[in-house]
């Protein structure tokens, strides 16, 4: 199938099924800004599968990818909040031994330096995420910007992440 026809069969797919698909997921999560987050990637993760076949049953399919998406991110809320947990029941450190000082400072010096190779708004946006646990339609709501717009400057900033840790 040639590139345009996948990118049309793609266009359609989005404008015809997005606000479905979020609506199905906002029913499962009951949150908005995180149904919004999860359509979107699925239709990023279809996107990035290549060609896309002609579908006798888009939302079947859209809501096939959608679970697989909704089950990894039901993974990471555990797996936040068991290391939240298990957190609050450590007792406080008394002191960093000098390695450990040295590898914390290294690792900051490494990430500083792959932040700073990315362009201004998306290093901020990124940090909006990361720091203050923005979602990324508030995100955009404070700078002015599209979600849409937030969540390509949120890819690129993972992928030089994943480049980052793959040089290390």
């Amino acid at each position: 199938m040639a590139a345009t026809d996948t990118s049309l069969n793609f266009s359609a797919l989005y404008s015809e099924h997005h606000c479905w698909l979020q609506r199905w997921l906002y029913a499962k999560l009951g949150n908005v800004g995180d149904a919004a987050d999860l359509a979107q990637d699925t239709f990023i993760r279809i996107l990035g599968r290549g060609d896309l076949p002609a579908l006798q049953e888009p939302r079947a399919f859209l809501s096939t990818v959608a679970k697989g998406i909704l089950i990894n991110w039901y993974r990471r809320q555990a797996l936040e909040r068991a290391y939240l947990e298990a957190l609050a029941t450590l007792p406080e450190p008394e002191a960093i031994s000098p390695e450990q000082q040295l590898l914390i400072l290294e690792t900051l010096h490494e990430i500083d330096a792959m932040l700073d190779a990315l362009p201004a708004k998306v290093k901020q946006a990124f940090l909006m995420s990361q720091l203050e646990g923005l979602r990324y339609d508030e995100i955009a709501a404070q700078l002015g910007l599209s979600v849409i717009t937030i969540k390509r400057y949120m890819k690129q900033a993972y992928l030089r992440c994943l480049l980052a840790m793959e040089s290390a």
